[in-house]
């Protein structure tokens, strides 16, 4: 995830415009935005299986369930539950893109998935036996 995030700071400033202009870089950064939900669906699943023997059946649900487990806090959890739609709409194309949203989510999905990084880092820290 560190590394997709350091990409996705390589592509710099977007906008809509930017975003209609280039459109290798707009499929560059809707599949780092993808990749980023993908790669913390996965995380947060393996973990609330483990510690809660529940599935998500979601990808929203599954920042919840990270909450409950207490590897994110319920405010980054909240925080990170829409990216979960724009995913969705990136990968199904349920609408036309909106090419402004995904140019907004780019500086969230960088403050908000470093955060979730972190959180992550210092749960798993916590809870390996061998840390203490």
């Amino acid at each position: 995830m560190q590394d997709l995030l350091e990409r996705l700071r390589e592509v710099g400033p977007v906008d809509g415009v930017r975003l209609a202009a280039e459109p290798l870089t707009a499929l560059a950064v809707e599949r780092i935005l993808t990749l980023l939900v993908d790669l913390a669906f996965s995380c947060n699943s393996h973990v609330s299986v483990g510690l809660l023997a529940r599935a998500p059946q979601t990808y929203a649900e599954s920042f919840d369930l990270a909450a409950e487990t207490g590897m994110l806090d319920r405010g980054l959890a909240a925080t990170l539950r829409p990216s979960a739609g724009l995913r969705n709409v990136l990968v199904h194309e349920y609408v036309a893109i909106d090419r402004e949203r995904v140019a907004a989510a780019v500086p969230l999905a960088l403050q908000d998935y470093g955060e979730y990084i972190r959180q992550v880092a210092r749960f798993l820290q916590s809870h390996d036996p061998g840390a203490r």
